[in-house]
């Protein structure tokens, strides 16, 4: 069986610590490859700024490449607020040979409890906790049914996040080498995040 992590987010832009947390999520719970789940309107942020079909360009451009990264645009195609529970049910729908794991940074392990229907969900997938610099993990707070289904990863340190990859160029400021040279030039063509 197939083993699949599931990277969600809005990736406005997608980001070098995107890649790095991917790829450690897949050395550390042993997964075949990474699908990047780029949602249309998330649950917990505003609606993102820029396009949904612009993010996915960018996102394709930097996974470009690495066979063990791929796109699913499967929430694109869904109207209204994404939430992993339907994102993963259609999934397994589609692929029921398939094992999937959910990518989560530590900022949202604590707040798993409070997922909608987060009950089917564990009973459903594995979720993979990457350790993010300054954010501790409360795990022992966490209810034994997510902690027994929650592997831990760890990552690199790397502050880099989109909100400031953004504020960065409304302030006319280099991104380079925070983002890959692809989502660069695709940043740069579209005037991106410039006002």
């Amino acid at each position: 069986m197939q083993r699949i992590g599931l990277l969600g987010g809005t990736f406005n832009p997608i980001h070098i610590g995107h890649l790095l947390a991917a790829e450690a999520a897949r050395e550390a719970a042993e997964l075949d490859q990474i699908w990047f789940v780029p949602t249309l309107v998330p649950p917990h942020k505003a609606e993102p700024g820029v396009a949904a079909s612009i993010r996915l360009e960018m996102l394709q451009a930097a996974i470009a490449g690495n066979p063990c990264f791929k796109v699913e645009d499967i929430e694109l195609h869904r109207s209204g607020t994404s939430y992993t529970i339907d994102t993963v049910t259609a999934l397994q729908q589609r692929h029921p040979d398939i094992m999937f794991f959910w990518i989560v940074g530590s900022d949202m392990i604590n707040d798993l409890p409070n997922w909608r229907s987060i009950d089917e969900l564990t009973a459903r997938i594995f979720f993979v906790g990457l350790e993010r610099p300054n954010e501790p993990v409360t795990e022992a707070e966490l209810p034994d049914f997510i902690q027994d289904r929650l592997l831990r990863a760890s990552m690199p340190p790397i502050g880099i996040s989109s909100t400031d990859i953004r504020r960065r160029l409304k302030e006319g400021k280099s991104v380079r080498y925070m983002v890959p040279d692809p989502v660069l030039t695709l940043i740069q063509r579209d005037g991106l995040y410039e006002s």
